[in-house]
């Protein structure tokens, strides 16, 4: 037993020495930012996503619509406009290496992608869904709350189930060598962590960093994820988006941009250094000392 408890530890924490070391959040803010207004007025907002030029997109899922804001070199963002009017009540969105939006099809139990003039192509049927995280193959692993498991969908469309039993798995991510997911647990306090394989199975699940949870709660709401070019992970939760580093702990917790449910973050902007989080009825952006990744970007 603990032998493979050393070899798991090894297997999770390896990826982690390649990159520089974590630093606290106090330095990761930088003095004189903070949230700024993106959008408002919409009912429930979510799935933000930034295509190749930086450029951010969202859902309004009880609207069915999918909007887009133009991101500038300087961070400040340009008009909303709307790149899907009926979306089937999408909630996730990312894009992939061919330059589509995917996106989970709520309202039609479907997963599709939808390519740059809107054209949508859908990729799964039958299958419930939350957020989803495209790797570099065009691989799609997708979460199922009410089914309290994860999918994987491969490239060539066969869909499997690779993991059970977490009470409301939501928000996942991909570590930046894509050797690890990680996938929230809404109603629990953990990030739970999983070895990826070469078919696109998970194995190796350990509960790998401890949410805090606000007095008086047992379930930490998280829901979307970001990660940021040196491994760390930006989950967002009742408390605030909470940040842990490479080796699962708690950097720190920066707080909502208003007093409402924050539902998901992601990394915008030209230089990919605008945190972005849908909170509710609104959008917001702050200047951090980070930048994320391309998610799917081919490699």
């Amino acid at each position: 037993m603990r032998l493979a408890m050393l070899v798991f530890s090894l297997l999770l924490l390896a990826p982690s020495l390649l990159w520089a070391q974590d630093m606290p959040l106090r330095d990761l803010l930088i003095e004189g930012e903070d949230w700024v207004l993106v959008a408002e007025g919409y009912k429930f907002t979510e799935g933000p996503a930034v295509d190749p030029a930086g450029n951010l997109y969202f859902t309004d899922v009880p609207n069915s619509k999918i909007l887009k804001v133009e991101m500038n070199n300087d961070g400040a963002e340009g008009e909303v406009s709307t790149f899907v009017e009926e979306s089937g009540r999408t909630n996730g969105l990312m894009f992939g290496p061919d330059g589509r939006l995917y996106g989970c099809r709520n309202g039609e139990r479907q997963i599709a992608a939808w390519s740059a003039d809107g054209a949508m192509t859908v990729l799964a049927e039958d299958v419930d869904s939350n957020d989803l995280v495209v790797n570099s193959a065009g691989g799609v692993y997708f979460t199922d709350p009410k089914g309290q498991q994860v999918w994987y969908l491969d490239p060539q469309g066969k869909k499997q189930v690779v993991d059970k039993g977490l009470t409301f798995p939501n928000g996942l991510i991909l570590w930046p060598d894509e050797q690890t997911l990680v996938v929230d647990d809404t109603r629990g306090e953990h990030l739970w962590n999983y070895r990826i394989g070469d078919d696109g199975k998970l194995s190796v699940k350990q509960p790998y960093s401890t949410m805090q949870l606000p007095p008086g709660r047992t379930d930490s709401g998280a829901d979307g994820m970001t990660v940021d070019s040196r491994g760390r992970v930006y989950v967002a939760t009742h408390a605030g988006v909470q940040v842990f580093d490479t080796q699962g702990r708690l950097s720190g917790v920066i707080a909502k941009p208003q007093s409402a449910f924050l539902s998901n973050v992601v990394f915008a902007g030209p230089q990919l250094d605008q945190l972005v989080a849908t909170c509710t009825d609104k959008v917001f952006r702050r200047k951090v000392n980070a930048q994320g990744i391309r998610y799917g970007a081919a490699k």
